[in-house]
């Protein structure tokens, strides 16, 4: 069972890293652009995706980051760093960027409505926005509930992960208060919030699919996307 965890933890980590390659793969080139990263954590992936959106051209750089430490990290990999909560809104201007990526962001927070009449507001006309969030009908969270489990992505407490699904590779993890997913989408689900708000969804993808490697994993998100496990799309105004 221990090493069965280990398999877990890391294929995890592995999965995480498909899921930015997919949107990589999604992001289209905008020489210059202005890119807002909602949630840029250390800005290392922040600085990839600049780096393949603006194909040569340098551009501004900025994302938004509660985290103090991290925010820090972010500013010394050169992005420009706004330190607050996206449950409050977004202090930008009207139409100040070309493109916005979130990633694992969106399943954090309440106010989901908010969160993106916030990014269609800051977005510019000709612009598009990057959105990638955990699946809710990947086959791990439906062979959960087929076993009377707990979605892995699901959290039941505002203090501890992992309660309800024993194979859950971070059991148990405490002192995660704010770590905590209060909305979970489906594909479907997550498309038609964005149309509610304006925008068109111009793709959907999936990324990895647990517990397969990623080799398999890559194969399995083509055939079956919808049981897949990340959600990545792309929307236009």
């Amino acid at each position: 069972m221990a090493a069965f965890a280990r398999y877990l933890q890391k294929n995890f980590l592995q999965t995480d890293e498909l899921n930015r390659q997919v949107i990589l793969d999604c992001a289209l080139p905008r020489p210059g652009a202005a890119l807002l990263d909602l949630g840029c954590a250390d800005g290392a992936f922040t600085q990839r995706l600049a780096a393949r959106i603006h194909a040569g051209q340098a551009g501004r750089v900025c994302g938004v980051e509660f985290r103090p430490d991290l925010a820090e990290a972010a500013q010394r990999r050169g992005v420009e760093v706004t330190r607050a909560s996206l449950a409050e809104g977004l202090l930008f201007p009207d139409a100040s960027f070309d493109v916005i990526h979130s990633n694992q962001v969106i399943e954090h927070l309440a106010e989901t409505d908010r969160f993106l009449r916030e990014i269609r507001r800051v977005l510019r006309p000709g612009g598009y926005v990057l959105i990638s969030t955990n699946n809710l009908s990947s086959l791990h969270n439906v062979v959960s509930l087929l076993l009377g489990w707990q979605p892995m992505p699901s959290h039941v407490s505002d203090e501890v992960v992992g309660l309800g699904n024993p194979m859950n590779p971070f059991q148990e993890l405490k002192g995660a208060r704010g770590f905590m997913h209060l909305r979970l989408f489906t594909g479907r689900a997550l498309a038609d919030l964005a149309r509610f708000h304006g925008f068109k969804v111009e793709l959907t993808r999936a990324a990895g699919f647990y517990p397969l490697p990623p080799a398999l994993a890559r194969i399995a998100a083509r055939i079956a996307p919808v049981w897949g496990a990340y959600l990545v799309q792309r929307y236009a105004l």
